[in-house]
């Protein structure tokens, strides 16, 4: 008999911004229909003799509270953390929460690297007109003091970095700082990550970013799992989740997404890219077995999915050795492309999202999919009542994480 008591930790807030939409609804909509922005990225401090593909935020819209003195000495990557957060944080109701109570981990170092390259060709030859806020971007602190500043956090804020696998990284450590009781309430995000033309063309060179092989046709270039992948297509994006304590939520009549019932972490012992298939089966294990969950009992799976040639054979690997066969797949960043630290937050975003609205969204360009064995959602949205998801990520530096979602 299934147990009356509610679910220990649950996910009461979300907030998105992406390419294909900022917030919820426009996130939404876009996500189910397919809707992609993939194009030659044209923000300043991108582009020098090679025209990178990518998928940009077309604008951004910021509560009037956020004053026009203080914009100015953001980073784009700031402004988009304060804007999604501010979503999260009305959806959850936590302003009626004691400050003190509530953390918050940011997923991602290095931020804000397009920034600091321009203002580094700006300012080279002229450092005495230096602005002074450099001497706090530049810092991994900066993100998480100007969030717990302006949403008067008193908890606790730290940055923590897991490479691609920082979004996630950050929800796991959201979900044991409330589990042990450090605070009530702990939002984590996963940070957007603002590439200049350097560290674009660092991650080609490393044969991990797609190549010119479809630079005449981009709408064609972000393809996971299909077997002309050509490497990641990078997307810019912010997610954050608000995790908190069942009795909290139930006294603030807030209506939760789910609940967290299980992750894992574990690392490859590896300092490279290429990834590990006894990591990833490890951590997927670790999950299923926290949660108290069979695979048999998974019906959906947001995998980490970025189109990566050994990656995503890697991925399908551990799927299947894990038992994972029968449950429903599809891969969000075929939509959004490769968020790097953001997309594990992104994704647990998208998943949620997907479960409320029993939808799944469709997996762009994969007309030839690696193995045909898997539950594929190919070329449109399907309906499907999602009950328990697992969500993957991945990153650099041998590190794999994994989550358990529940629906209630």
């Amino acid at each position: 008999m299934a147990s009356s008591r509610p679910p220990e930790l649950l996910i009461t807030g979300l907030g998105v911004t992406s390419a294909i939409g900022q917030g919820k609804s426009d996130f939404t909509s876009a996500l189910l229909a397919g809707r992609h922005a993939f194009g030659v990225m044209q923000r300043p401090g991108r582009q020098k003799g090679t025209s990178f593909l990518g998928a940009e935020v077309p604008s951004l819209s910021l509560p009037e509270r956020f004053t026009k003195r203080l914009l100015r000495t953001l980073s784009f990557s700031g402004q988009v953390a304060l804007a999604t957060l501010q979503e999260a944080w009305d959806e959850a109701q936590l302003s009626t929460v004691d400050p003190s109570r509530i953390g918050l981990v940011v997923g991602g170092s290095n931020l804000q690297q397009r920034e600091l390259l321009q203002t580094h060709e700006s300012y080279g030859d002229q450092l005495d007109f230096l602005r002074p806020t450099y001497g706090l971007s530049f810092l991994d602190s900066d993100l998480s003091g100007l969030c717990t500043e302006q949403f008067g956090i008193r908890g606790f804020g730290y940055t923590i970095g897991g490479a691609s696998a920082s979004g996630q990284l950050a929800v796991l450590q959201a979900a044991e700082a409330v589990r042990s009781g450090q605070v009530d309430v702990c939002l984590a995000m996963g940070g957007l990550m603002d590439l200049s033309y350097m560290e674009l063309q660092g991650l080609r060179a490393l044969g991990a970013m797609g190549s010119d092989r479809y630079a005449d046709d981009p709408t064609r270039a972000c393809r996971p799992f299909d077997k002309g992948r050509d490497g990641f297509i990078y997307g810019e994006g912010c997610g954050v989740i608000v995790i908190e304590r069942a009795e909290q939520a139930i006294q603030r009549q807030v209506r939760p997404y789910a609940s967290v019932v299980g992750w894992g972490l574990a690392m490859d012992a590896n300092r490279n890219p290429n990834p590990s298939c006894e990591g990833e089966v490890r951590v997927i294990r670790q999950a299923l077995e926290r949660a108290g969950l069979s695979p048999e009992e998974i019906d959906y799976i947001n995998p980490h999915g970025t189109g990566s040639r050994i990656g995503d054979e890697t991925e399908l690997q551990a799927l299947r050795e894990c038992g994972l066969l029968a449950a429903r797949i599809n891969a969000t960043k075929s939509i959004t492309g490769h968020g790097l630290t953001a997309a594990g937050a992104v994704e647990i975003v998208a998943t949620l999202l997907q479960m409320r609205a029993s939808q799944l969204h469709p997996t762009r360009n994969l007309e030839d999919p690696m193995d045909v064995e898997f539950n594929w959602v190919r070329g449109e949205a399907e309906p499907h009542d999602m009950h328990r998801a697992l969500s993957l990520s991945m990153g650099f530096g041998g590190v794999n994480t994994a989550i358990c979602l529940q629906r209630v």
